[in-house]
């Protein structure tokens, strides 16, 4: 399949073509159809090019992958959804993966801007060119991967977001905390896990996953056995986090959660607790800035990083959000 393109000077034809991909430049449009309609012809011919051992359509790569690939991902049930939606609405579904261009994988992802901000469609292009490259890799079923030459749309600037000490306390009164009681309310276990999250840095799914088992208050530390990022971390306990923790351990023993409350319910009464008292822009994870913020002040780098799971130091910076005025109070 050949595509064209006017580009400045000339025209520019595309040729995909049972997985070879071959492009020119010429002065005319004519010329460049002329070029098109001969090297589409010579890869017919298999003219000494490469092509795929497998023929495989993408709806076909989409569904293998889902049973075979995605049950090993720590995103699984993300991965999934999203595999089940690409197979029911690209356009482009039921063609051989050899015949996928990249001015296809680029009109959707226009299409897609329309719809979704920069960083979702960042992620899909990063799942799609995953399924076409161990297609290519694995199964032979294509020679080139049409994602990795479509450019991605920019991320967002990285948010900055503080939670200031009126916040908190506001936040804290509405959901019904009591300092030092065991939470009878997923109300007050969602307070808990916000404090929790302060302390520790904790992401909110870590911090609701925590077992009776895991915790370790003599040498006062939370044992996470699957992260984000797939390793397992020990993550320190502050005085603070311990006090915390201790009120949810109760009499629970080994593999009792110590939260009741889910990912989903904890989004969505954080969302209404947050709209009830007026305030502007906050999710749960800004926890995470505000809590990496905090730690810097106490510990080094490399021990943040350790405590936060992040492999690469330089991903603090994400995260870490102290204010010019804070880091001036530091000077003196």
């Amino acid at each position: 399949m050949a595509s064209f393109r006017k580009r400045s000077g000339g025209w520019r034809a595309e040729v995909a073509r049972l997985g070879v991909r071959d492009t020119k430049t010429f002065t005319t449009k004519a010329a460049a159809i002329a070029w098109a309609t001969t090297r589409e012809a010579e890869i017919l011919a298999s003219a000494g090019t490469p092509r795929a051992s497998v023929e495989m359509t993408v709806s076909e790569a989409l569904r293998r992958y889902r049973r075979d690939v995605t049950p090993t991902k720590a995103g699984q049930r993300w991965e999934e959804l999203r595999l089940d939606k690409f197979d029911a609405e690209l356009e482009w579904v039921g063609e051989h993966l050899s015949d996928v261009s990249t001015d296809q994988v680029a009109k959707w992802r226009d299409a897609r801007l329309k719809v979704v901000a920069s960083p979702t469609v960042r992620r899909e292009m990063t799942l799609l060119s995953s399924v076409f490259e161990i297609a290519r890799r694995e199964w032979r079923a294509c020679v080139v991967n049409p994602v990795r030459d479509v450019k991605r749309p920019p991320n967002n600037p990285p948010r900055d977001r503080r939670i200031e000490p009126a916040e908190e306390v506001a936040l804290l009164n509405r959901l019904g905390y009591v300092e030092s009681e065991a939470p009878s309310t997923l109300y007050q276990e969602l307070a808990l896990a916000f404090l929790i999250a302060l302390e520790t840095a904790m992401r909110q799914g870590e911090i609701l996953g925590i077992t009776a088992k895991a915790v370790n208050l003599t040498q006062r530390f939370v044992h996470l056995p699957k992260t984000k990022n797939g390793s397992s971390r020990n993550v320190p306990l502050s005085k603070r986090a311990v006090q915390l923790i201790e009120v949810l351990l109760g009499d629970k023993k080994g593999a009792e959660k110590l939260f009741r409350l889910t990912s989903a319910s904890a989004d969505a009464m954080f969302r209404k607790v947050r709209d009830d008292v007026s305030i502007v822009g906050l999710t749960f994870h800004d926890t995470r800035h505000e809590a990496i913020t905090r730690l810097a002040r106490k510990v080094d780098v490399l021990d943040l990083a350790r405590i936060t799971g992040h492999k690469d130091p330089r991903s603090l910076m994400v995260y870490y959000n102290a204010t010019a005025a804070e880091m001036a109070l530091r000077l003196d």
